[in-house]
């Protein structure tokens, strides 16, 4: 392929292009920066840094890029504790500011993962706004020089039975399955939660991990004058026009289109392609740097690249290949078509790197070449549309302080504690009543619509508390290792709404726990941010305070945050949801033949509950389900304990001692053990003797699992427990067919399964 696509370039300019030779000219031009986001003091600003106003390109530039979900300009005050409050960690390779965080797992392979939120389009457009939300997640991998080996997702809708619901979680859940299905990447795990507060606002957040040797990390940077940039992968189009910003129609009043559509539209085969292609330009060594075009599109990836090069680009808009010739530079600048990456070539590998293109069927053109002036300069057919410093859109947005305080119900929500709540006299009952609700409940009608095992390196998946991947075969040279990574998503919504600092922090405890379980040593996080406007007080409050915990946090376990994603302004009307803090953990296991299954795997094996329960019912499933209660305090956060349980579970699962493990979290022991026998049939029978069986089975105390061991290694498990204090209670035995607990429940598992499986079949048919 030649340098230019065969389909090129947009209209010729007329007499209303505005460029910066008529900028200068018309300083007095009314300009719609309100209508794209932008405050006044912000639009002054930008007349500052230029010494002019902008032109309308300019204008596009800025306003997309000093967004909220491009600049961070509402959270980066609180967001830099990520980074100051860091634990060491030897594994961290590339950490916060690029597409995504890279860490060593051994062997000369790396990891990197990375979690982002797709929310509002999902709502728009259910199977778009999630169909693209895993395609972008994934480019980011590919752009740190990564296969893409597995995705995940966590969703959370209104209420289960809701009108809202029923339309938006089959296409969110359809267009999940079709782009990860048709890229061929497994989905290994996430969550489904439905609550009310997300009604008018579902949360899609995906994420997405990658494999590479340690030595060949990409990034995003333009360094060397006279190399060229080159724009490859699908063409430009009218989709997704203005989606960073507040933008969704009439964008530059009557010089533009109306009705341009604000959701992209996703082509996996594409994405598929263009995959493979990145791989083998990377293989071939013929990328300087790289960065995908996801939020903000063309204008993000010029600013940046040059901002983190040797500073300056000259690029040629009207050579963008365009679906659609009728687009004006504004909205090439803008569009967030997908399937379209950028990359920095030198003169001397760029005819192999568009022969690998063309191998590959990937439009690609030379659309620029980087320069050392420290200016971003764009020309429209000759004509200079953009002449920017480009660090000033890429790195010096605004940053708020923005003020907070507490709610002002907060202290009265704290004090409606669930101790208030008449308890069940049928535990039983209670049971089954938690088992089938819609929050616990089998998510099989989900997860089946996802292919868990493509490409055969799945180790654990959904219904597994983690997923897990072996490293051998997904990249060529890894046949030698027996490593593997886990991977889990937790959050819990009520929890940080009574108390956002614990919140975040229960969020990561469970994460972390999860991943510990399958036997992996959890390494880093990830983190996505669900919150309300930034400016409310009351919401800003709460993301100050998840932050804070979620960064003390990260230091008490020793798991650095390496990247992740801040998603403002979830909320209809007035209302906010929930503070939703969104964390996922990854872990390496040394071995996968070592990975510990969930549940109960076999007959005549001993039963042990790790940690202590307390009275714990702030935000539990039982105030929940059977009460509609949120009040009192989240379950604390014993960071002490849950690093303690991890080493256990860990050393544990590499001596072999282990035979199942699972996490407790959400509906407490009880439901622990109903999943429990519910993951291979086997039955069980246990004794809460001297305990207050409500307390035992439903609490939701943190730092908790349970485990299986041969009889024949109990004291070896009992020995190693004593060594890192970790309570260690002998429950009972697995078997038979029933869920016994003696004296309060029989249940058996033939019933536990029909009440498991029933619920969203039911309801979504």
């Amino acid at each position: 392929m030649s340098e230019r696509a065969d389909t090129h370039g947009g209209q010729a300019p007329d007499a209303h292009l505005d460029t910066v030779k008529r900028a200068e000219d018309t300083p007095g031009e009314r300009q719609p920066y309100a209508e794209l986001g932008m405050k006044t003091d912000e639009y002054d600003r930008v007349r500052d840094i230029l010494g002019r106003r902008p032109t309308s390109s300019e204008l596009a530039i800025y306003s997309v890029m000093w967004s909220e979900h491009c600049s961070y300009k509402s959270s980066k005050v609180h967001l830099r504790q990520f980074g100051t409050k860091a634990p060491e960690s030897d594994a961290l390779l590339v950490g916060m500011g690029e597409n995504a965080g890279v860490v060593d797992i051994g062997d000369g392979w790396a990891a990197t993962f990375k979690i982002e939120s797709h929310n509002h389009p999902s709502y728009v457009e259910p199977h778009q706004g999630a169909a693209t939300g895993v395609g972008g997640i994934v480019r980011d991998i590919m752009s740190m020089g990564a296969r893409p080996i597995a995705v995940m997702d966590a969703l959370r809708f209104g209420a289960a039975d809701a009108h809202d619901t029923r339309r938006v979680l089959p296409g969110v859940v359809e267009g999940i399955s079709h782009y990860g299905n048709c890229l061929g990447l497994p989905n290994v795990g996430g969550e489904v939660v439905f609550d009310p507060c997300y009604i008018g606002n579902p949360l899609v957040n995906a994420l997405c991990v990658g494999l590479l040797r340690k030595d060949q990390i990409k990034l995003a940077t333009a360094p060397g004058p006279g190399n060229k940039v080159v724009l490859f992968g699908a063409l430009t189009g009218p989709d997704g026009i203005g989606g960073a910003s507040v933008l969704a129609s009439a964008t530059f009043e009557d010089e533009s289109h109306t009705k341009r559509p604000s959701v992209q539209v996703g082509d996996p085969f594409m994405e598929k392609l263009l995959i493979e292609c990145c791989l083998e330009l990377y293989q071939a060594d013929v990328v300087v740097g790289i960065q995908d075009l996801g939020a903000a599109g063309v204008s993000c990836a010029t600013t940046e690249l040059a901002a983190k090069g040797t500073g300056g680009m000259d690029v040629r808009l009207d050579l963008v290949p365009l679906r659609d010739p009728s687009l004006r530079p504004e909205e090439i600048l803008m569009s967030e078509s997908q399937e379209r990456m950028m990359a920095v070539v030198t003169p001397d590998d760029i005819d192999a790197f568009m022969a690998i293109c063309t191998k590959w069927d990937i439009p690609a053109t030379v659309i620029g070449e980087v320069t050392d002036s420290g200016r971003l300069v764009m020309t429209w057919y000759g004509e200079t549309i953009v002449d920017i410093p480009p660090g000033t859109a890429a790195d010096d947005g605004p940053v708020y302080e923005r003020p907070f305080h507490e709610p002002a119900g907060q202290a009265a929500l704290n004090a409606d504690d669930p101790a208030r709540l008449a308890r069940p006299d049928d535990l039983r009952a209670t049971l089954l009543e938690l088992l089938g609700s819609p929050n616990l409940a089998s998510k099989e009608w989900v997860t089946s619509q996802y292919d868990r095992y493509v490409r055969g390196n799945t180790v654990l998946a959904q219904p597994a508390d983690a997923g897990v991947l072996r490293i051998s075969e997904v990249m060529p040279g890894a046949e030698e290792t027996t490593r593997g990574i886990a991977l889990s998503t937790d959050g819990n919504g009520r929890y940080a709404r009574l108390d956002p600092y614990a919140g975040a922090q229960l969020a990561l405890a469970e994460a972390y726990r999860n991943v510990a379980v399958t036997g992996a040593r959890p390494l880093a996080v990830t983190d996505c941010l669900n919150f309300g406007s930034p400016e409310d007080p009351e919401v800003m409050w709460q993301f100050a305070e998840a932050t804070r915990g979620l960064a003390d946090a990260c230091r008490a376990l020793g798991v650095p945050v390496t990247g992740g994603n801040v998603s403002f302004y979830n909320q209809t009307g007035s209302t906010p949801i929930h503070p939703t803090p969104v964390v996922g953990v990854l872990g390496v296991i040394d071995d996968v033949a070592k990975r510990v299954r969930s549940g109960f795997t076999g007959p005549d094996e001993k039963i042990i509950l790790l940690g202590d329960t307390e009275e714990e019912f702030g935000g539990s499933e039982w105030a929940h389900v059977a009460h509609g209660h949120l009040g009192g305090l989240p379950p604390q956060a014993d960071l002490e304990a849950e690093r303690a349980l991890g080493l256990v579970l860990t050393e544990a699962a590499s001596r072999g001692l282990l035979t199942g493990s699972h996490d407790l979290s959400d509906g407490g022991l009880a439901i622990a053990l109903a999943e429990s026998c519910l993951a291979q049939g086997v039955g069980c029978t246990v004794s809460l003797t001297g305990e207050d069986a409500f307390v035992g089975l439903f609490s939701e105390s943190s730092s908790r699992a349970l485990v299986t061991v041969a009889p024949e290694s109990f004291e070896a498990f009992a020995e190693l427990c004593a060594a890192h204090e970790v309570p260690c209670y002998g429950l009972g035995t697995t078997g038979g067919t029933s869920l016994t607990v003696e004296g309060v429940l029989d249940v058996p598992v033939t019933e536990l399964r029909e009440t498991h499986t029933a619920t969203l079949p039911g309801i979504f048919g």
